[in-house]
């Protein structure tokens, strides 16, 4: 099952990193976000990665071809007149990455419909590229091939300002909407899983995934929430990346469930 990464805004909102590179590539610690996201999936096994890049893409290309050198002794060999590079011992994750220049205007939807090529006619995971999560994914997995519908996400209760979900009978979502201040409600987490023919539900670059997509699952009864009590947050502001970095240097960050090597 591959796992698409939405990675191509441009991040106003954290501005302070984010006018110098692609949100999704803001580290925490000493790694990119997106490294964060796709290693918590690696866990799981789910190894094949599309990004969805836009804003700055060329840097999450540089930054994954710079990582196998980095990960690797390497011998540059000039002797001939001709430059001969040679890999030798390396630790590089099982990971397959397709990056995808999704434009740079496209809304979130637009991107997803863009990499539908690349993902085929069976069903997928999607996430956004500026959250951490603890969730189980296979037990994800599996709870959405149990309920037969078009699409599953996960959902979480925080005040934050994310897309507000009515949850009804047997988890499915009933409504989706933008979340106003007065709620105390479930909220989008991301960490979906989709059915191909979500692709049906987007018409086109300028889709809004979150309102105009997951707004008409929800109106056909095609949309599930899967509960997750546990740990996520997003990376909005400078504040939030240092709450992130802060967890890491302590030993507590729970999206963290792989062993260093």
């Amino acid at each position: 099952m591959k796992v698409v990464i939405l990675a191509g805004g441009y991040g106003t909102r954290i501005s302070e990193e984010s006018q110098f590179k692609p949100k999704p590539m803001i580290e925490i610690d000493d790694k990119p976000i997106l490294w964060h996201i796709m290693k918590e999936y690696s866990y799981y096994g789910f190894n094949d990665f599309i990004i969805c890049a836009g804003y700055k893409q060329h840097m999450i290309k540089n930054w994954f071809y710079d990582y196998y050198i980095s990960k690797s002794d390497v011998t540059f060999d000039y002797r001939s007149g001709k430059p001969e590079i040679h890999v030798h011992d390396s630790y590089i994750e099982p990971w397959k990455v397709t990056i995808v220049d999704t434009g740079l205007d496209t809304m979130t939807g637009g991107r997803i419909k863009r990499i539908q090529k690349y993902v085929g006619d069976e069903p997928f995971l999607m996430t956004y590229g500026d959250g951490v999560c603890d969730v189980d994914i296979k037990k994800l997995v599996e709870f959405h091939g149990k309920h037969g519908k078009c699409a599953t996400l996960t959902a979480v209760q925080q005040d934050q300002s994310k897309g507000v979900l009515d949850i009804g009978e047997n988890n499915s979502v009933r409504a989706f909407r933008e979340k106003r201040l007065s709620d105390g409600t479930m909220i989008n987490a991301g960490y979906m899983v989709l059915n191909p023919e979500v692709f049906d539900y987007i018409d086109g670059d300028d889709t809004v995934f979150e309102n105009d997509t997951l707004g008409r699952l929800a109106d056909k009864g095609e949309l599930m929430s899967y509960l997750h009590k546990g740990f996520w947050q997003c990376m909005d502001n400078i504040r939030e990346k240092e709450q992130l970095e802060k967890m890491l240097k302590a030993g507590n960050a729970p999206w963290k469930k792989w062993q260093d090597k």
